[in-house]
């Protein structure tokens, strides 16, 4: 398959940003923003650069790491499934056919200027251009869009000399009132005038073709941010400065009526004409754009399939162009213009507000194939603040908009459940979210699917037979082990039976066919030769197998139940917690494999000699206990039992838990010791007991606090302070 050509620099993708959002932000919607907040309208442009900022850094990572997956719909359906994935598409769909529909709006106000319409036939004008606009879209037309770049640079030309001459004749009288409906209009202006800087993040849908997109989309989306804040809100200051409020508030052609008292009707016409030409522009690309999610839904089987029909010979989406020009048709003629500003805004703030979420899923839930060369600064303070605010924002924009907004959550629903059933994909929330996050009509777990080296791709309910049905301990390797011999090693010291099953797993996600990625690649084969020659020299009995698949915890959890083993073996980052609403994908094997689960954190240490097995008091001693003696058998190593009790434990007490604990050695055929310990900072006694170590065996510790809870962000706290490799041990009742 031929890929796209990585053409695009760093300037050319500022211009392709700057266009998406230079258009009826700033010709059109000036005007009716003052007038609901007065001449502070240039702060509200400015507070709600501040606020999509967030949505800029998220989607600039989502790009980075899906660079040739499309957008947004996809991200969102990658991590929330294909019911947010239904709805998603939809609220894309609208938002840009909202914005494209404001955009002709204004078209025809700057048009009535040039040719003397009646301003009561505007909106048929509008509708008129709207089917040219259709028919450039069926026939594909490449040559309008190649024009986009001059566009772009005659309307900043423009604006540029509006602010060189307006801003010294800037009128400190026409500045008040500088809040005209107090601190509520200034944010609900805000949540208004949103919708302006929504092309910021369009570039993301292009990835595949820029230029070490890792480096130039992040830096693209916040140059053009930045260029187009400046522009916005000292454009917004120039008109207050020069307009009375009266005349402004209802005018949707404000750049012609600036330009006219700046330079007279020869300035107002050519201003006027630029307007037309800008805004036509723009609701080209819109149609175009939007035109395409819907295609792309039914392509994922979430709409009907003969909304992805092909013309035939020009080769677009045709009944989703004419779907997605009638709907604007009908928004033009039935709706007001203030009306289609605060939808379009709307549905874009409910956007951004899931690709904030997405990261944070992504992040939290650490899948395997996530690694985007650029991250977000500031996680997760920043994506939540983006949340946050974006709801904020919707409850400013008043009842109307959110009522709009639950009827796409209702219809995405309803559409969801007809044809949701045809869904290839499954989103990463759907597989690591807990009950709350899962009560959103999720379906049933399908067989997710794996591909082995022989290029067999199989069901999970049915793996290829060549895994070693009588392994004691499955390994799998995702990749980022820092020793995959240390790993395996440690394997075979929990051991009780012969055998030792090693997978490599790759996880890759769902838009990548898995049967592309099963050939034999050099480092796979690497780590094979590393295993095979650690097996023979520790006189070891280990199967190496090499995996694909979509679901990587799946894909671990069938492992386990194939071969029937006693534990699971992986290596760790020291994350241990698995939040109420998302969890990491050891989180969520805690809870579901039904064999014991042990977690190694390896610190460096390769000659094991001494061990800390650190437990509370009557946590399963026995059994613990048990493991670390084979561990310690197998490493020729001495056993060490701490307690860490608090400063006020008795004596007596003490003593009997002394007593206790070496009964529970007897057992142990290495050298061992009981260690009691009083601190009131069990923590802080482990860490530094541990420094004397070269392995800590723990248990499975409690949640800490509600963010913890919530988003399963938080660190093992003892495998984070701790001064050597640790081995976590999560044991099952029999």
């Amino acid at each position: 398959m031929k890929k796209l050509e990585r053409s695009l620099s760093l300037t050319s993708v500022i211009a392709i940003s700057i266009g998406g959002m230079l258009g009826s932000g700033i010709f059109v919607l000036p005007g009716l923003a003052a007038a609901k907040t007065g001449s502070s309208v240039w702060v509200a442009y400015l507070i709600a650069a501040i606020c999509i900022l967030p949505a800029a850094l998220s989607k600039s990572e989502l790009a980075t790491a899906m660079p040739s997956s499309g957008g947004t719909y996809v991200y969102i359906e990658r991590a929330f499934g294909p019911l947010f994935g239904t709805i998603a598409g939809f609220g894309l769909w609208l938002s840009l056919l909202f914005k494209s529909a404001f955009a002709l709006v204004g078209f025809g106000a700057y048009l009535s200027i040039l040719i003397n319409i009646d301003p009561g036939l505007t909106k048929y004008i509008a509708v008129l251009f709207l089917v040219l606009i259709l028919f450039l879209n069926i026939l594909g037309v490449k040559k309008v869009g190649k024009v986009q770049v001059f566009i772009v640079s005659i309307s900043l030309t423009a604006l540029g000399l509006i602010l060189l001459f307006g801003l010294p004749r800037t009128s400190s009288e026409l500045l008040d009132p500088f809040l005209l409906k107090g601190k509520m209009g200034l944010f609900s202006t805000v949540a208004f005038v949103y919708i302006s800087y929504a092309g910021v993040t369009k570039v993301a849908a292009i990835a595949g073709e820029i230029k070490n997109p890792g480096t130039n989309l992040p830096r693209a989306m916040i140059l053009s941010l930045f260029i187009m804040t400046i522009i916005y809100v000292s454009v917004a200051f120039a008109l207050v400065g020069n307009l009375p409020l009266n005349e402004l508030k209802s005018d949707i052609k404000p750049i012609y009526t600036i330009s006219k008292l700046l330079g007279g009707n020869v300035i107002g016409y050519t201003a006027a004409l630029i307007g037309v030409i800008t805004l036509i522009s723009m609701a080209n690309s819109g149609v175009l754009a939007a035109s395409r999610f819907p295609f792309a839904m039914a392509i994922d089987k979430l709409l009907p399939d003969f909304m992805a029909k092909i013309h035939s010979k020009y080769l677009t989406p045709v009944v989703t162009i004419i779907m997605t020009c009638f709907l604007m048709a009908m928004v033009i003629l039935f709706l007001d213009v203030e009306k289609i500003a605060k939808l379009a805004s709307a549905f874009m703030v409910m956007m951004f507000i899931l690709v904030n979420a997405c990261v944070i899923v992504l992040r939290e839930t650490s899948a395997q194939w996530y690694k985007p060369p650029y991250r977000s600064p500031f996680y997760p303070f920043v994506q939540l603040f983006g949340i946050f605010s974006g709801i904020a924002l919707l409850v400013f924009l008043g009842i109307g908009p959110m009522l709009a907004i639950l009827g796409i959550f209702i219809l995405g629903f309803i559409i969801y459940f007809f044809f949701g059933k045809n869904a290839t994909r499954t989103g990463i929330l759907r597989k690591y979210g807990h009950r709350p996050a899962l009560y959103l009509l999720y379906k049933k777990k399908r067989d997710a699917k794996i591909t082995y080296r022989n290029n067999q791709s199989v069901s999970l309910q049915n793996l290829d037979g060549k895994l070693a049905s009588n392994a004691g301990v499955v390994v799998p390797l995702l990749g980022n082990e820092r020793s995959p011999e240390m790993l395996v090693e440690i394997a075979a010291a929990i051991n009780k039976r012969e055998k030792i099953q090693v997978v490599n797993v790759t996880e890759v996600p769902n838009q990548t066919f898995l049967d592309a990625m099963v050939e034999e690649n050099p480092r796979i084969a690497s780590l094979e030769r590393r295993v095979t020659r650690l097996a023979t020299s520790q006189n070891i009995d280990v199967d190496f197998e090499a995996a694909v698949t979509h679901e990587i915890s799946d894909t671990i959890h069938e492992l386990s139940n194939q071969t029937h083993c006693d534990w699971l073996v992986m290596g760790w980052n020291g994350r241990a917690h698995s939040g109420i609403l998302v969890s990491n994908p050891i989180g969520w094997l805690l809870t579901h494999i039904n064999s014991d689960f042990a977690l190694f954190k390896d610190d460096g240490v390769r000659y094991i000699g001494k061990v800390l097995l650190a437990l509370r008091p009557g946590r399963r001693d026995k059994n613990f206990i048990a493991v670390a003696d084979r561990i310690c058998s197998f490493y020729n190593a001495s056993l060490t039992l701490l307690h860490v009790v608090s400063e006020k434990t008795d004596k007596e007490a003490i003593e009997n838990m002394e007593e206790n604990s070496k009964k529970l050695l007897q057992k142990v055929e290495r050298q061992s010791m009981v260690v009691i310990q009083k601190d009131d900072d069990p923590i802080n006694a482990i860490s530094k007991a541990s420094a004397s170590f070269d392995l800590l065996i723990l248990g499975t510790p409690q949640k800490d606090n509600w963010v913890d809870i919530l988003f399963g962000t938080g660190k093992d706290k003892y495998t984070e302070k701790s001064a050597c490799s640790v081995l976590r041990l999560t044991m099952r009742d029999n």
